[in-house]
This record gives C-alpha cells, structure tokens and sequence, in this order.
C-alpha cells in the first residue's frame, strides 16, 4: 500500500451526497491522498470530508456547475499538493470504491503503457429498490476489454490528461465518452476490466428523477455530438439523438403532415409505431421497460432541444440535477 499511496491519489466529487459520500471516503485506504469536490452541498458534505482528512474544494458559484469541471479542479488540486503521482482514481460521491480496485487499476495502467484509463464492474447498492435502481444497474452491465469510453468512476493516466488538457469544463453529460475520445484520438486505449470498482447509489424512486436523467442525457447527447462532429472524426451520439428526435418529433411530424395532405387516418399511423416498438422492446425487457425507454426519447428530445436553445442564446447551462 505504501507504494500505492505515493503513485496514485483519489479525486470524489459531489453535492448533498449525506451518507453515501461518508461511505464513498470510507472505502477510500487510509493515506491515500483525497480530494473532495463540492458543488453547493447544503447538508454538511464539505465540513465532514474535511474532518475525514480530505483536501475540499468548493467550486465558486459564479461558474455554472459541471460534473466536468468538478473533477478538473480536484485534479488541480491533487497535482498541486501532490506532484509525483502517476494515476488518479474519479469517483462520484454515491459510489462506494471496492477493496481492492486501486491496486488493480494500477497494475493494469503499469501493465499498458499505452492505457489512458482503465475502469471495471459499477453495480447498484440497492437494485431492488425502485424499478429504475434496477434499470441502472443493467445499464453498468457493459462488455470487458478495449473500450471507447469510461463512465464517471475510472483510473487514468495524468500523463494522458496533462496531453488532452482534461475534461471540456462545458460539458454537462458525456464528459467521460468526449474525453476519452480525445484521449484515442492522440493514440491513447481505454481498457475495461472485469473487476469490482464501485458500488453505486442511484436512489432512484420516481419518473420525475428518471425524466430529469433522461433530459440531462439527451442536452448532453447534442453537446457532445456537435463538439465531436466539429473534429471532424467519428462523431459521437449521433444515433442517441437521431433515435430521441425520430420518435419524439419526426414521427409525430411526418404522422401531421400526411394527415393534412392524403387522410386525417395517417395520424393512427404515429400511436401504432409508437406501440410497435414498445413491443419490439418488450421482448428483451418487459413492457414497463419498453414503455419507459420509449418515454425517455421525449425527455431526450427536449433535452437536446434546450442544448439547441441555450446554443442560440448564447448562454451557458449548468448541471441537471436528478436527486
């Protein structure tokens, strides 16, 4: 462990977290060096991670908030206070790290040399809890190997984020996909491992949280693929948003249109694909999944629509919170 304390160090970021950031720091080994980023906690969070031993940092509420800037500033701070290290673990404030992840995050980042990031097995703390702590737990549920992109808890490389100049700070969801598209773009591998890394507490019980989600996904879904798309290399969420504002509004449109110009009949056509494909989707996950994948393209849409509004405007949006 020694030697683990003086190559790698931990950045947590989070914002009324309550219990699950003490067990988030409390899985964290003893002298491994350990940044807290707040952004606006309101319940104690700051106070009781300083008392815990770990370097806070409370983002200026001038600057809109952003999971992205979070950990671009808790790095800073680690690199400050810490020069020498190599590695640095990202953990959201409701996971918990499992024992053992680091030393085996760090052996995989010093096996590839070429490895930016390596990430493992997320799951859900209560994944029967609520029908959408479940559907998230699936949704950790990815393939093993040579990745595109991490989620939110990874190892990286400082090395590798000092050459891409970290996260894009702007970013309100995607900001892992869009980094570690930077990162292969300069010639950089993602590996996932099939390893526990972290145990997650999505504290999920309600369509308004999963509706929040889903909208947040969806701004962050235009964001991304717009920034992408301008490097000119293979865009990322170009299907995510084709599939939102295809069943959310093309079809819709394309059903009122053929009603005005051939027959008021051709508005069935809209609610029967609509039913077509719940059912398509119910074969693999049921119909309460299907229905809610297919509500979440309209939360998407509209998320996607506001990027769109707020691009225009020339405004900048902060984080969209779901809990």
């Amino acid at each position: 462990m020694g030697n683990l304390q003086r190559r790698l160090g931990v950045v947590a970021i989070g914002r009324n977290e309550g219990e699950r950031l003490r067990r988030c720091l409390g899985s964290i080994p003893t002298g491994i060096p350990v940044v807290y980023v707040d952004s606006g906690s309101s319940d104690g969070s700051a106070e009781f991670a300083r008392d815990h031993g770990a370097d806070v940092v409370g983002l200026v509420m001038a600057k809109p908030f952003t999971a992205a800037r979070a950990r671009n500033e808790g790095l800073e701070r680690l690199r400050a206070v810490h020069p020498g290290l190599e590695y640095v673990q990202f953990v959201d404030g409701d996971c918990e790290i499992e024992t053992g992840w680091l030393e085996t995050a760090t052996a995989a980042l010093d096996m590839d040399q070429a490895a930016a990031v390596v990430c493992g097995r997320r799951r859900e703390r209560f994944p029967e809890a609520s029908f959408y702590n479940r559907l998230c737990n699936e949704e950790w549920d990815t393939p093993v190997g040579e990745v595109k992109a991490c989620g939110g808890d990874a190892a990286m490389r400082l090395e590798a984020l000092e050459a891409v100049k970290g996260y894009d700070p702007a970013i309100i969801a995607g900001e892992e996909p869009e980094l570690c598209h930077r990162l292969r773009a300069a010639g950089w591998r993602v590996h996932r491992v099939d390893a526990p890394m972290t145990i997650h507490d999505a504290d999920m019980h309600s369509l308004r949280q999963w509706w929040l989600r889903a909208v947040r996904s969806g701004f962050g879904y235009a964001q991304v693929w717009r920034k992408t798309a301008a490097s000119g290399a293979d865009p990322l969420y170009g299907a995510e948003l084709w599939r939102a504002l295809f069943w959310a509004i093309g079809l819709p449109l394309l059903g009122l249109a053929l009603a005005a110009s051939l027959d008021l009949l051709w508005l069935l056509a809209v609610p029967a694909l609509w039913l077509m494909q719940v059912a398509r989707l119910a074969v693999r996950g049921g119909p309460r999944k299907a229905t809610l994948l297919l509500v979440s393209k309209a939360a998407e849409a509209l998320g996607a629509a506001r990027y769109m509004l707020m691009t225009l405007r020339g405004r900048r949006q902060g984080a969209i919170f779901y809990k």
